[in-house]
């Protein structure tokens, strides 16, 4: 019963306190209210340590869609993780990384930003080496060491703003977007959103995150961790307006977002397909924030988080079934055996295509369609709704692969009947994927977004999506004749299915040298030189010394009478001199 009692606890505390979020956020969103706190903790002499909380709409709605994908994952995980031995040390730090997210999201504070970001580095290792193999230990470091770039940035925001006389970044937003050294501190928060967003070149981390436990990937690696960098820019978005920096940022998310789309096309492990999914949506995010619109930058963040997380959890259960095998190739035809669970995953990946009326639909036809209002360039245009048809295509791969196509015998499924308690928590996540984009386009614009198109531009999102389903059905249906023609762009394929070969260049290009270095030194001195003048050669010659006092300690009285004779000897020669 206690395994049990841990995950309703943790569960009820989720989901009761995201309630109140909800309701404070109606509350506060209705009288425009912002409630700022200072809590001194301690106060000696003149110097004061000071924690501040900022409670607005924003960081309330945010608070309310973290606790509530936490509270579902809590419940999911009591049957996901049934077998699992460390039932409380799982729980303990899902639970520590909701703490961290909350810190994160209420600080107007660098010091409590970064004590919240640094503890979603920390707690993502620690689940990302949850199952304690050499992948996972080489995953939760490629992840760790790509966040500490971030780390380290905002240890230098935190240094840099000393010369402000306050670390509440919240006071200077208005006033200090003209001064040059907050250009600086501009330019670090980009560097630092980029790495915990998994902008390039940092993405390698988020797929290779992978590793962690499934509802970990679920609340982590789709609503909160990754978007952190995201809300943090939302959150300083007064300070970017018009910097250079943000032009780079426009590009680089509009080239993840390109780049994670055609890698998930040729990309056959279930859970690394939502992954890229994930990388393409947060590009979307960070290149509609860069253009100076943060408040749709928010609105798709939290729209996403549902539907992205049902998905995961969707992928989970369909991994269980398999019998731990995630490779969408030895799936086929799963709808027969698990009808909810296909309902579920049909429904979010359509939802992440952007079917109209759905979540996802709100919120990214209308950010696909102030992108065609702005005045910017072909290429912008052309990245954006490229990504868009690739969403459709790899969705529908995904789809066919895994429900339309017969099912491969390779792989004896385990024939249960669906798990109720995983269930119940994807059903609640499911409701908010249908509801919550039309709900928010309500709540959170006070006014509405203008938007005045000609009819083939405005139909152009369904031309792409058209497009992207043709694609897919086309590609899933490519039986092994087919396949020799991809045999002649062997090597352009190579390059798009590594995601352009960033994850060898985050992790072995880099160390090579080192590795290599470390190998000449190894030989060289450890087993050369240092060998041959201190340890090896010391012990042989000591070993010759010590055959050679043995040697005359055995056969003591026969030298002692030939070097009595040849001293004698010796004598009697002097004598005769």
């Amino acid at each position: 019963m206690k395994k049990i009692s841990n995950f309703f606890f943790s569960f009820f505390f989720c989901f009761i306190f995201s309630m109140i979020n909800f309701f404070f956020f109606v509350y506060f969103i209705m009288e425009n209210m912002t409630f700022f706190l200072e809590w001194e903790i301690i106060s000696f002499n003149s110097m004061s340590i000071v924690m501040s909380i900022l409670l607005d709409w924003m960081s309330l709605l945010f608070m309310m869609f973290v606790l509530m994908i936490s509270s579902s994952v809590i419940y999911y995980s009591k049957s996901y993780m049934s077998s699992e031995l460390n039932l409380n040390r799982f729980i303990i730090l899902v639970l520590l990384f909701v703490f961290s997210m909350i810190l994160l999201i209420i600080s107007p504070n660098m010091i409590s930003i970064f004590l919240g970001w640094d503890g979603l580095g920390l707690v993502s290792y620690c689940l990302v080496i949850y199952y304690q193999n050499i992948k996972s230990y080489n995953a939760g470091m490629l992840t760790a060491l790509s966040n500490r770039i971030g780390d380290v940035m905002i240890l230098m925001v935190i240094s840099w703003m000393m010369n402000y006389g306050s670390w509440n970044y919240i006071f200077f937003l208005n006033f200090m977007n003209n001064d040059y050294m907050m250009k600086i501190i501009g330019f670090l928060l980009i560097v630092a959103a980029m790495t915990k967003s998994a902008q390039i070149p940092f993405s390698s981390w988020l797929p290779a995150a992978m590793a962690a436990p499934t509802p970990v990937s679920s609340l982590v690696h789709s609503s909160t961790l990754v978007t952190a960098g995201v809300y943090l820019l939302i959150r300083f978005n007064l300070m970017l307006v018009d910097m250079f920096f943000l032009k780079i940022l426009l590009l680089l998310s509009g080239l993840t977002m390109f780049m994670a789309g055609i890698s998930a096309n040729y990309e056959f492990d279930l859970k690394k397909i939502i992954a890229l999914s994930t990388l393409s949506q947060l590009g979307l995010m960070m290149s509609i924030l860069s253009m100076g619109m943060p408040d749709l930058a928010f609105y798709h963040l939290l729209t996403h988080a549902m539907f992205k997380a049902l998905l995961f959890m969707c992928a989970g259960v369909i991994i269980h079934m398999m019998n731990d095998i995630q490779d969408i190739r030895y799936m086929g035809g799963i709808s027969m055996y698990i009808p909810l669970t296909s309902l579920c995953m049909n429904i979010s990946n359509l939802a992440l295509c952007g079917i109209p009326f759905l979540a996802g639909f709100y919120s990214k036809d209308l950010i696909l369609e102030m992108v065609s209002m702005s005045n910017l360039n072909l290429m912008i245009f052309f990245l954006y709704y490229f990504s868009t048809g690739l969403t459709m295509y790899y969705t529908i791969r995904l789809l066919f692969y895994l429900m339309v196509n017969d099912y491969n015998l390779m792989v004896l499924y385990n024939l249960y009947d669906e798990d109720y308690t995983m269930l119940k928590s994807m059903f609640m996540l499911l409701f908010m994927s249908l509801v919550v984009g039309s709900f928010l386009s309500w709540m959170i614009f006070n006014y509405p977004y203008m938007i005045y198109l000609s009819i083939n531009m405005k139909m152009m999102v369904i031309y792409v999506m058209l497009i992207g389903l043709l694609m897919g059905y086309l590609v899933s249906n490519m039986k092994i004749y087919s396949m020799n023609k991809f045999l002649m762009t062997y090597s352009l394929s190579n390059f798009l299915s590594l995601m352009w070969f960033m994850p060898s260049l985050s992790t072995y290009s880099l160390n090579i040298y080192f590795l290599k270095m470390g190998h000449k030194l190894s030989k060289n001195v450890d087993m050369g030189w240092s060998e041959l003048y201190s340890g090896q050669g010391m012990y042989n010659i000591i070993k010759n010394y010590s055959v050679f006092y043995n040697f005359y300690q055995m056969n003591n009285f026969k030298i002692y009478l030939f070097s009595f004779f040849f001293w004698m000897l010796i004598f009697y020669l002097m004598l005769l001199l």
